[in-house]
């Protein structure tokens, strides 16, 4: 290998390293479950693409690069669909804390009004499951 190639690599290892630790730290230090989802996915798959990128530049042959590719796609394809499910149980068990919301989609504002009252026409009673919904 030559002396530039080896620097990226270098570089892309250890910056991959730097996401993935940043990734395990925001699941200790932050508050709640959405925040530690976001952590644990949004920096290690970047991490984690970045170390397959220097570690393709590194290794030689087709062979560990179609390897490599395949860890990456499967980083790609399962971290988001993992941080979905996580955060939608989260939410639906009330594992969130609503103040730190600004937007919730699903009911409304993170800062609820005062006045509402709930007996709007289609409002559930509180802890009911609303049939069909997803």
């Amino acid at each position: 290998m030559n002396g530039f190639a080896d620097v990226v690599a270098l570089a892309c290892l250890l910056a991959g390293a730097f996401f993935c630790l940043t990734a395990g730290l925001g699941l200790v230090r932050f508050p709640d479950v959405l925040t530690r989802m976001h952590a644990g996915t949004k920096p290690q798959v970047l991490g984690v693409l970045l170390i397959m990128v220097g570690a393709a530049i590194r290794l030689e042959g087709w062979a560990n690069a179609w390897m490599l590719l395949l860890v990456a796609a499967f980083q790609l394809l399962t971290a988001p669909v993992s941080a979905h499910l996580v955060s939608r149980v989260a939410y639906r068990r009330r594992h969130v804390r609503r103040d730190l919301l600004l937007v919730d989609e699903f009911g409304g504002t993170g800062h609820q009004d005062e006045h509402h009252r709930g007996d709007e026409p289609g409002d559930a009673p509180p802890g009911a499951a609303s049939a069909g919904r997803g």
